[in-house]
């Protein structure tokens, strides 16, 4: 990246909000919070909050959230209704997040909270987004790792803006690339997608990826699809809309061509022509409940409940919902 980018650092004192989107993490987020503690370790013009969101966990997660509420002054909580997903915890965060700039981390140690000063020393130096490029990832199959490399080039190849490869949400935000992100009207917000689209200058650390301290994965393979899914159709690429001219003008080129040679079992063709226009229609398909879910309005998630820290410390509970 360019030096021009940097500028001096400002003698103000900022606050860096760390989110940490967390899904039954009992098995590990103890050792999470003590690295987070350690991690962000006093710096000379910077003092943090630690916000933990709790998408709907069902095992002790929440209680001990509200453990570490009680005895740090610097962390906050909120707490689903239910598991509303991964980047719609990203999201409450973001919104709940007062700093002057944000990290989002992940609960589940993969990505290491220990590199998080030398993001807020790139966002002091004039970076908007500083995002954490794995070089390896650890401890995961090779399914695993086959998919994310073929996932990151694809939607590269397709997207209409920038895609950094090999990120995931692990990353730090300017408090204006925050606000344009929590003001999208998006109802199902990608986020690592909506920072490539809002092209604010950006850098990246790398790091290898470390295996999960504790737990199983949550992103299983269901929820990695829906994660595709979301991404393909808000990457701003006008290839799926396209699919059906290119599968008519392809069903019409084999039509001619058998025509012409008459070659070619009786059955086939039919059977070909059948399954590509299947797909055309489900594309159609995906971009039509897309919609439905953007103009029926409903938030993206439900706070169920709020605890800040305080002297001695004070619980704040509310039902209300986030648009």
């Amino acid at each position: 990246m360019p030096a021009s980018q940097t500028s001096p650092p400002s003698p103000t004192t900022h606050l860096i909000s760390v989110v940490l989107p967390c899904y039954n993490e009992e098995a590990v987020l103890a050792r999470t919070h003590d690295r987070i503690a350690r991690a962000l370790h006093p710096v000379e013009g910077v003092r943090y909050e630690v916000i933990y969101v709790d998408d709907g966990s069902t095992d002790a997660t929440w209680n001990l959230i509200r453990t570490f509420t009680r005895e740090s002054p610097m962390v906050r909580a909120v707490r689903f209704s239910r598991n509303f997903g991964h980047q719609a915890a990203c999201l409450g965060g973001l919104r709940e997040a007062r700093g002057d700039a944000v990290v989002v981390i992940d609960a589940d140690l993969q990505d290491p909270p220990e590199i998080i000063p030398e993001m807020v020393a790139r966002w002091r130096r004039g970076w908007h987004v500083v995002s954490a490029r794995r070089t390896a990832r650890h401890g995961e199959t090779a399914f695993k790792n086959l998919s994310a490399f073929a996932f990151y080039r694809l939607l590269g190849r397709i997207s209409d803006h920038p895609v950094a490869f090999d990120t995931g949400d692990f990353r730090l935000l300017d408090r204006e690339v925050v606000d344009l992100l929590t003001g999208l009207a998006d109802r199902e917000l990608f986020l690592r997608g909506a920072v490539g689209w809002a092209g604010f200058p950006e850098t990246t650390i790398e790091y290898q990826r470390d295996p999960r301290a504790a737990g199983e994965s949550k992103y299983t393979l269901p929820k990695m699809l829906a994660l595709s899914r979301s991404a393909f159709l808000t990457s701003g690429s006008v290839l799926p809309l396209r699919l059906p001219l290119w599968t008519g003008t392809a069903s019409l080129a084999a039509s001619l061509v058998t025509v012409l040679t008459r070659r070619g079992r009786a059955g086939a063709l039919p059977l070909a022509l059948f399954g590509l226009e299947s797909l055309a229609v489900a594309a159609l398909g995906e971009y039509l409940h897309a919609v439905l879910r953007q103009v029926q309005g409903r938030p993206a998630y439900v706070i169920s409940e709020r605890m800040r820290s305080t002297i001695p410390g004070a619980v704040l509970a509310s039902v209300e919902e986030v648009a």
